[in-house]
C-alpha cells in the first residue's frame, strides 16, 4: 500500500488540512452500518460515500488522455458533498490512459528528433508508434493523474491523498488493518482519499479466484466494492458509460432499463460486451454491487459520461432522485410505477376498443357507486381531514378542498353522468373524410392520447372526475394524489376499478401509492404521453421544469384581470367584481388585478367598488398609476404580475381600452380576462384583440370552469398555444390519426410537382414509390 497526501491549499497555513475537520451536518448523519438503505429517498442520510469512476468516465473517446471537463464536474460535486460534512472517497481509473498520453508524446518527440538528425541522410522508414505496455503506462501516469486531482480539489479548498493498493493489501490481515486505519485517519482529518490499484506492479487477474465470502480485486469495480464494505460506507456510486443496468445489452430492441435491482434477479439479465476501455464490464459491476450490498453498503450504478447529467449525477443520486440503477435488498410488496404504467397502457388499449355505450356504462356505474358507497367515502375523508387538521400544515382553503360532503358527492355523480353522455361519440369519431382517388378514401378520426399522468394535491374530488374523463376518451390513467387525501383517494380508486371491471379493464386506472417523487414520475418519457397537474401554481411550475420530454397541459399562474370600462353599468360592475374576487379567492380563475378606466375615478361607481371590496375585506394594492392619483394610497403592489390567491388584489388605472389590452398582454398569464362595459364596439375590440384562453364580456371570471362550460368536468385549464386551451374536458384528451383505405391497386406518383397522379397496378399495398416516401 502506498499513500501520498496532496499539497495544502495555498490559502491555508501549512498542515492546516491535517487537523481541520468539521462536525457533520444533521442531515448527513448516517445509519448504523450493517443493512443497506431500502429506498432511494433514504440515500439523503448517507454520510460515508465511495465514488467509483470507471475508465470510460475518466478517459477521452480516443483512450489517450483524460476527459478534463467531465472530471472537473465530478470533482466539484464530490467537493460540495465533502463540504456538507459527508466523508467522500474516490476509486479512480485513468492512470493507464494518462500515462499512454505522456509516453506517446515522448515517443513522438524522440522520433521527431531522430528524423531531424537524419534529415541529410535517408529518411527513417518506420515512424509508427510501438505498442505500449499497460504497466509502463500506469507507472508513467500515476503521478500526473494525482497532480491533476490535487489541482482540481485545491480550487475548493479540499485536501486529497493518494492511496495505491493491490489484492495482497486485502488478503493480508495486517496490511488490510493498516489500510483501514490510514483511510479512517484521512477521513477524520477531512481529506478525500483517492484510491487506485497499483497497476504498475499488479499481476493479471486470475479467473474465478474469489475466496469464499470475499471478492478478489480484479478491477476497480471489485476494488470499490471491497473498499466500501471494509470502510463501512453507506453508499457506493459506480459511474460508467451507460445509464445503469438493462435486462439485455443496451441498444438492442427489447432492452429494458432496470430502475431497481434486487438480489436474485441476476438470472434474468443478459450481459453484453464490456466498455471500450477497462477490464470490467457490466457483469463485473453487478457482481461487485451485489457483494457490497450483502456487506451493508447501498449501491447505485449510473452514467457519468452523458454531458446533460454529468454535472449533477452524483448530487442527484445522494438527493434520492431516480438516477441510474439502485440496488436494494428490500423488494416492495406492490408493483413498481413502471409496472403500473405498463399495465395501464395495455388495459387502456382494450378500453379504447370498447364500444361507446360500454365506456358510458362504466362511467354511469362509477356515478352510482359514489352515492351507494357514500358512507365509506365520507368516513375515509373524515380521517384525512382530522389528520390534516391535527398536523396544522394545511391552510383553511386547502382544508376546504380536502373535505367532501354528501352534496359534493351528488354533484360529482351528476357531472359524471354528463360525461357518460358525451362519451357516446368521442373516440373513433370521423372528423374529415376525403376521397383522394377512386377506391381510395382518407379519414381523420379521433383517438386517445395514450397514458395520462394526473398529479393533484389535496382535492380528492378530482379523482373520479379525471377517471371518468379518461374512460370516456379511452385513455389509460396514472394518478398521483397528495398524501393529505391518501385514505379518500384509496377508496375512490377502488370504486373506479370496480366500475372498470364491468368490461374487463380494471387496470386502466392506476393510483401511485409508492414513495415515487413527482420529479421522478416526470422522467418516464417512454411510458407517459401527457402530464396534467392539478394544484397550486408552484406545483405546476415545478412539474413543467421537471418534465423531461413529456408535454404538460396546464397553467403555471392564474393572473386574471377585470377591466371596468368608462361605459360600464354600476350594477354589473359590483356583481362581477365581487364574484370574480370573493366567490373563491384561491381559485385559478379568481380576479387578481382590477383595471379601472381613468374616467371612472372620482365617480360614485368608483366609490361603490371600493366600499364593496372593503366590506368583503379585500386588501387593495395600488398600481403605480393609481398611486400617483392619491395623496395617501394603499400599499403599493410589489409586482403587477402577482397571483395573490386570497382576499387581496391589485388596483390599477388605465387611460384607454387599448392601454388595458396592452397591460393584460404584458402582465397577465393568458388565463381569463373580463371587460365590463355597455359599449358593444369596445367589447368586441377587447374580445378580438386579447390573446387569452378565456375572454369574457359582462361575465364573472369564475365562469372559466369546465362544469359551467357544460363539459361535465375538466382535467384542468390550459394556457398553452397548441392542443387544448381554456377549461379542458373530454375533447382535450383526444388526438387524431389518419386512416387510408385502398383496394390494393393504387400507388401515388409524385414525379410531377404540384400534382398527384394515381397509377393502377397490381400491388399488394398502396404506398408511395421508393425514394418519394419521405418527401413530406
Amino acid at each position: 500500500m502506498l499513500t501520498r497526501c496532496s499539497r495544502t491549499p495555498v490559502d491555508l497555513p501549512r498542515r492546516a488540512c491535517w487537523w481541520f475537520s468539521r462536525a457533520p451536518t444533521p442531515d448527513a448523519v448516517g445509519r448504523a452500518h450493517g443493512s443497506s438503505f431500502a429506498h432511494r429517498g433514504e440515500l439523503r442520510q448517507a454520510k460515508r460515500i465511495v465514488v467509483k469512476l470507471g475508465s470510460a468516465v475518466v478517459t477521452r473517446g480516443d483512450e489517450c488522455g483524460l476527459a478534463l471537463g467531465r472530471l472537473a464536474s465530478i470533482v466539484e460535486q464530490v467537493a460540495m458533498l465533502q463540504n456538507q460534512g459527508r466523508e467522500m472517497m474516490i476509486v479512480t481509473s485513468g492512470a493507464v490512459a494518462f500515462g499512454k498520453q505522456r509516453l506517446r508524446h515522448e515517443i513522438l518527440l524522440s522520433q521527431s528528433v531522430r528524423q531531424a538528425l537524419h534529415s541529410g541522410h535517408s529518411q527513417l522508414k518506420d515512424m509508427s508508434l510501438p505498442l505500449l505496455e499497460a504497466r509502463a503506462c500506469a507507472a508513467a501516469g500515476q503521478s500526473g493523474l494525482m497532480a491533476l486531482y490535487e489541482a482540481m480539489f485545491t480550487q475548493y479548498s479540499t485536501c486529497t491523498a493518494q492511496v495505491l493498493v493491490t489484492n495482497l493489501d486485502f488478503h493480508d490481515d495486517d496490511k488490510r488493518q493498516n489500510l483501514s486505519s490510514t483511510l479512517q485517519e484521512l477521513l477524520r482529518m477531512n481529506i478525500v482519499p483517492i484510491i487506485n490499484t497499483n497497476d504498475a506492479v499488479v499481476p493479471p487477474p486470475e479467473p474465478n479466484s474469489d475466496l469464499q465470502g470475499v471478492i478478489s480485486i480484479k478491477d476497480n469495480d471489485s476494488l470499490a466494492a471491497r473498499l466500501a464494505v471494509e470502510m463501512k460506507a453507506d453508499l457506493l456510486i459506480a459511474l460508467s458509460d451507460v445509464e445503469g443496468l438493462y435486462d439485455s445489452p443496451p441498444g438492442t430492441d427489447d432492452a429494458k432499463f432496470i430502475d431497481i435491482f434486487y438480489p436474485g434477479d441476476q438470472q434474468s439479465i443478459t450481459y453484453g460486451t464490456k466498455s471500450r476501455v477497462g477490464i470490467g464490464g457490466m457483469e463485473a459491476k453487478v457482481k461487485a454491487a451485489l457483494w457490497a450490498l450483502q456487506g451493508g453498503t447501498s449501491v447505485v450504478i449510473a452514467n457519468g459520461t452523458h454531458p446533460k447529467v454529468t454535472g449533477h449525477v452524483i448530487t442527484d443520486i445522494v438527493e434520492g432522485k431516480k438516477v441510474g440503477t439502485f440496488f436494494s435488498e428490500t423488494k416492495p410488496a406492490g408493483l413498481t410505477v413502471e409496472q403500473q404504467t405498463e399495465m395501464a397502457r395495455n388495459a387502456g388499449r382494450t378500453l379504447a376498443s370498447l364500444r361507446p355505450d360500454q365506456r358510458s356504462e362504466i362511467i354511469c356505474h362509477l356515478a352510482e357507486l359514489l352515492t351507494e358507497r357514500r358512507d365509506d367515502i365520507l368516513a375515509a375523508n373524515q380521517t384525512d381531514v382530522e389528520l390534516a387538521a391535527n398536523a396544522g400544515h394545511l391552510p383553511p382553503a386547502m382544508l376546504s378542498r380536502l373535505s367532501l360532503s354528501a352534496a359534493k358527492l351528488n354533484s360529482l355523480a351528476i357531472g359524471l353522468r354528463q360525461i357518460a353522455t358525451a362519451a357516446q361519440d368521442s373516440v373513433g369519431r370521423v372528423l374529415r373524410r376525403t376521397r383522394v382517388a377512386q377506391n381510395l378514401e382518407l379519414e381523420q378520426i379521433s383517438v386517445p392520447i395514450g397514458v395520462l399522468l394526473v398529479i393533484f394535491e389535496a382535492r380528492p374530488d378530482c379523482l373520479p372526475q379525471v377517471a371518468a374523463l379518461a374512460v370516456a376518451s379511452g385513455n389509460a390513467l396514472l394518478l398521483k394524489g397528495g398524501k393529505e387525501a391518501a385514505n379518500t383517494n384509496r377508496v375512490l380508486h377502488q370504486l373506479a376499478q370496480e366500475a372498470l371491471s364491468l368490461h374487463g379493464v380494471r387496470e386502466a386506472v392506476q393510483l401511485v401509492s409508492t414513495r415515487e417523487e413527482v420529479e421522478d414520475l416526470c422522467r418516464l418519457d417512454q411510458l407517459i404521453d401527457l402530464i396534467i397537474p392539478r394544484g397550486s401554481s408552484q406545483l405546476v411550475r415545478d412539474i413543467q421544469r421537471a418534465a423531461k420530454g413529456i408535454p404538460v397541459l396546464g397553467h403555471s399562474e392564474g393572473i386574471c384581470h377585470v377591466y371596468v370600462d368608462a361605459d360600464a353599468s354600476v350594477d354589473k360592475v359590483i356583481k362581477i367584481v365581487r364574484d370574480s374576487k370573493c366567490d373563491y379567492p384561491a381559485a385559478c380563475n379568481a380576479m387578481e388585478t382590477l383595471l379601472i378606466h381613468r374616467d371612472v375615478l372620482r365617480t360614485p361607481l368608483f366609490d361603490q367598488i371600493i366600499d364593496m371590496l372593503r366590506t368583503e375585506r379585500v386588501k387593495i394594492h395600488a398600481g403605480p398609476q393609481f398611486a400617483s392619483y392619491l395623496t395617501f394610497s394603499p400599499s403599493e403592489a410589489r409586482s403587477l404580475r402577482t397571483e395573490y390567491g386570497g382576499l387581496e388584489c391589485c388596483l390599477e388605472v388605465v387611460d384607454s381600452l387599448q392601454e388595458a389590452v396592452d397591460h393584460i398582454h404584458k402582465y397577465g398569464s393568458a388565463h381569463t380576462d373580463v371587460i365590463v362595459t355597455e359599449n358593444e364596439d369596445a367589447a368586441e375590440r377587447f374580445l378580438q384583440q386579447l390573446d387569452s384562453a378565456c375572454v369574457f364580456w359582462n361575465a364573472s371570471a369564475r365562469f372559466a370552469d369546465g362544469y359551467r362550460f357544460g363539459l361535465g368536468a375538466e382535467v384542468g385549464i390550459s394556457t398553452a398555444r397548441i392542443h387544448a386551451r381554456g377549461p379542458v374536458g373530454l375533447e382535450g384528451l383526444l388526438t387524431t390519426k389518419w386512416v387510408l383505405r385502398g383496394d390494393g391497386h393504387t400507388v401515388a406518383d409524385f414525379s410531377e410537382l404540384g400534382s398527384m397522379k394515381f397509377l393502377h397496378e397490381n400491388l399488394p399495398v398502396a404506398l408511395p414509390p421508393t425514394g418519394q416516401r419521405d418527401s413530406n
